[in-house]
């Protein structure tokens, strides 16, 4: 993928919001759903590009940065998924089928991680799920 650093990075911010959204989505943050975010980033993110942040670090981690600082605000779900929703609209290069499927996957594992998922995280799965196919 190539494109503007500045606009990678609000990629990746706008994923933190993404999954926050999904975490928050039955109006909680449960440290299984925390833990899972970030094997996820770790495991699928990170290795995605070598695109670094304004510090130098990979900008892969603006996700966990976004969702942490999103956690301590702790706003309604649907605020964020708007927000993602209309960078989706307007940088619809980043996502390709590829990308498409590893939001899924940790949208998934996120929703899965603490008790299975419940009716609101289904909901807003659905939507994703709609948008990305």
């Amino acid at each position: 993928m190539v494109h503007n650093p500045k606009i990678r990075n609000a990629f990746y911010q706008n994923l933190g919001k993404l999954f926050y959204a999904i975490a928050m989505a039955d109006k909680q943050v449960n440290s299984h759903e925390v833990q899972k975010l970030k094997e996820d980033v770790r495991k699928y993110w990170v290795p995605l590009d070598n695109t670094e942040d304004a510090y130098g670090t990979d900008a892969a981690f603006q996700i966990e940065i976004v969702f942490d600082w999103l956690h301590l605000e702790e706003k309604e779900s649907e605020y964020y998924y708007k927000e993602f929703l209309d960078f989706y609209k307007e940088h619809p290069t980043f996502f390709t089928p590829d990308i498409n499927k590893i939001i899924w996957k940790t949208a998934d594992d996120i929703a899965s991680s603490f008790s299975g998922k419940n009716k609101s995280e289904l909901i807003l799965l659905a939507k994703l799920k709609q948008l990305l196919t």
